[in-house]
């Protein structure tokens, strides 16, 4: 038997060590890199008589949910009472103009404007459409759960 030297240990040393194991997650879990198309996207009216497009749901190599949809909301109509979620929420407005309330504080959206409400802390938020004319907004909710929202 020969004598070792550091360097040939050091060669052998990697041959030792566990293999990493793959990741536990599922790939066809996340969503794909690509492009959603507006035209395809599933579409439903909900009781207050919004209509609501999926653009895209699931979740990020990071392992957090994501869901991006289009409101239509009718005039003087509201997504739904306050609430609240452990995700975040950002509202991009596309037309008309809607009133963003976050914690007893309204924010007024007018096209081009982008809201957000954190899920920190449980915070309440609502949207309401304050102007005479539909109002349409992109709404992207990222964090835990956002995936699983309907």
């Amino acid at each position: 038997m020969g004598v070792h030297t550091r360097r040939a240990m050091c060669l052998l040393l990697p041959g030792l060590l566990p293999v990493a194991a793959e990741p536990t997650f599922a790939r066809d879990n996340f969503l794909p890199s690509g492009a959603f198309q507006f035209d395809k996207a599933p579409m439903h009216v909900a009781n207050n008589n919004a209509q609501i497009r999926l653009m895209m749901r699931g979740k990020l190599a990071t392992g957090d949910g994501l869901e991006v949809h289009e409101f239509t909301l009718p005039s003087v109509a509201r997504t739904a009472t306050t609430h609240h979620h452990p995700h975040s929420e950002m509202c991009l407005r596309r037309e008309g103009i809607i009133e963003l309330a976050v914690n007893g504080k309204s924010y007024r959206l007018e096209p081009g404007s982008v809201g957000f409400g954190s899920g920190l802390f449980g915070q309440e938020h609502g949207i309401r459409n304050v102007g005479t004319a539909p109002a349409l907004y992109f709404v992207i909710a990222v964090g835990p759960g956002a995936e699983l929202q309907e």
